[in-house]
């Protein structure tokens, strides 16, 4: 019997709207589903899920029973060495198919990722559905694309109010999260407060506990977002 393999995709609006943990979580299930259906076709059967990491996405559903988490999973098991290849081939192959969809990216060449190039091409050109707005260094167009829809056939704003410091602090931990999470840690809390102190978030990762204290900026003068985290 041949393999059964199944894509799990989130759009970036999607992304944007529920954060990392949660996209990774919708993209899982998504794969998941439609390996169901292929193997109800071809009257096949699985009995173990492996995730790749440290974070179960699939922790309550009815799936979560057979799901066994391996970190580094891609270099140890063939089966998910083969799905990682299948994954990134895919992806590869839609972004160099957007080369007609949005010109002058070249999506083929750098397949999305931040190079000089690709980031000369959104200063010039503005961004696409394809780009995560909630991720850090395109959150100006996201402010950019509010403040057009809020100005009139005249000229003048509609709306002028601006995001409150909470608001700010809030965006600002939850890319941080996200971050942490593409990274392979589990959060364990957002906020935890004690008498003493609070804490923005509790990470964990290969059985080691992080604690992220969040610190946002308006601008880079004192160093980018870049450093490594503690």
């Amino acid at each position: 019997m041949l393999p059964v393999w199944a894509l799990g995709w989130v759009s970036a609006e999607e992304l944007d709207e529920i954060g990392m943990s949660e996209a990774l979580k919708l993209a899982t299930r998504r794969a998941v589903k439609e390996i169901q259906a292929k193997c109800q076709k071809n009257g096949s059967k699985f009995d173990e899920i492996i995730i790749d990491g440290t974070v179960n996405f699939l922790a309550g559903t009815p799936l979560e029973k057979y799901v066994t988490i391996i970190a580094k999973a891609d270099g140890l098991i063939p089966s998910v060495s083969a799905a990682s290849i299948i994954a990134k081939v895919a992806r590869d192959k839609f972004m160099a198919e957007q080369d007609n969809v949005y010109p002058g990216y070249d999506f083929s060449s750098h397949v999305g990722y931040g190079v000089a190039k690709h980031r000369a091409a959104i200063d010039n050109l503005g961004v696409t559905p394809l780009h995560r707005l909630s991720f850090a260094p395109l959150a100006k167009y996201a402010n950019v694309e509010a403040n057009s829809q809020n100005v009139s056939d005249n000229g003048k704003s509609k709306n002028q109010q601006k995001d409150t410091t909470r608001q700010i602090g809030d965006k600002g931990e939850q890319a941080a999260a996200d971050w942490l999470v593409a990274d392979g840690h589990e959060i364990i809390e957002r906020n935890w407060r004690t008498r003493y102190c609070e804490i923005d978030i509790v990470s964990k990762k290969d059985n080691v506990l992080y604690f992220t204290e969040v610190k946002y900026r308006k601008n880079d003068n004192f160093g980018d977002g870049s450093s490594n985290y503690k």
